[in-house]
């Protein structure tokens, strides 16, 4: 539960922190590329991880990397691109049919793509440097699990507490996205282990998690764009089920690795399918409401 909602809160501060006029990269780059570092880090030491706290390594991998990470919110950032969600004004070869931004679309999928590959590896290199001075006996007491668990239990419950207690303001930033970030964690990983073993083709599991979070994120997006948005309070929760409950259905990291695993022809299907899904997705529920006039580019919900 905490691995979620820190992996969420760390997604929130990246942004924030790596958003800022005239930035020379698109802030979602650095927490796909830290997430992928991270998860790397834990693929290489999974064996040491799980001798000593058999939980820590699926907090670390699927709770933390999978909810820092996020696929919804690459495939958003990419359509927003063919859009022209900003109205950006271009010419050449940049500006193909209106407002369709070829090349931005594709430097963005292409980018975090590799960048997310390339700081799995980066990542599973540097533990392996660190692993023969990992100690191989080294585990926590029985008390100390059962004082972990209980922690974990009341960091979530915390979520509800700062979301009610903090002032409003906080509650579209971060407060709304911690709440629904366990939910979107433990979805996906239902949906790993009901559905990975059953296909040998493919991870339908992730697969599934990615199509699904990112065909929510489309529609939250609508509500929030819609020519007369809801209250305030309903928007805050609207951008509290995009940032927690989508953001950490969805993953890049678990997404990278399962590449990194699969056989060359494998893994080009596997992410030529899942690229496909995703922009599908934002295509049928939000690009149609945009272009049939029930939503707009920007949103335009209003926060408290």
């Amino acid at each position: 539960m905490p691995a979620a909602v820190f992996g969420a809160l760390a997604r929130l501060g990246l942004i924030a922190l790596m958003t800022y006029d005239g930035n020379s990269v698109f802030p979602l780059v650095y927490v796909q590329a830290v997430g992928c570092l991270i998860m790397g880090f834990g693929l290489r030491l999974k064996e040491p991880l799980g001798q000593f706290y058999a939980p820590f390594y699926t907090a670390l991998t699927t709770g933390f990397c999978g909810s820092l990470t996020t696929f919804s919110g690459w495939q958003l950032d990419i359509f927003q691109a063919w859009i022209n969600v900003d109205e950006f004004k271009r010419s050449g070869f940049r500006n193909v049919t209106h407002s369709l931004q070829f090349v931005d679309g594709v430097g963005i999928s292409a980018i975090t793509l590799s960048l997310s590959l390339a700081s799995l590896a980066v990542g599973y290199k540097v533990a392996s440097v660190l692993a023969p001075r990992v100690d191989p006996k080294l585990h926590i007491r029985r008390m100390t699990r059962y004082s972990i668990s209980l922690l974990a239990v009341l960091t979530y419950a915390a979520t509800f507490v700062t979301y009610f207690l903090l002032p409003a303001r906080y509650r579209h930033q971060a407060t709304g996205a911690l709440i629904f970030s366990f939910p979107g964690a433990l979805t996906r990983y239902l949906l790993s282990i009901g559905l990975n073993q059953r296909f040998n083709a493919l991870p339908a599991g992730t697969l599934a998690a990615n199509a699904l979070g990112t065909a929510l994120l489309a529609a939250f997006h609508v509500l929030q764009s819609t020519p007369h948005p809801p209250s305030p309070n309903t928007c805050s929760l609207l951008q509290g089920l995009i940032d927690g409950y989508c953001g950490c259905l969805t993953t890049v990291s678990t997404f990278a690795a399962e590449v990194r695993d699969l056989r060359s022809w494998k893994a080009c299907r596997y992410v030529l399918l899942s690229w496909l899904l995703g922009q599908a997705m934002i295509l049928l529920i939000f690009g149609s409401s945009i272009w049939t006039g029930h939503a707009s580019k920007q949103i335009t919900c209003t926060f408290q």
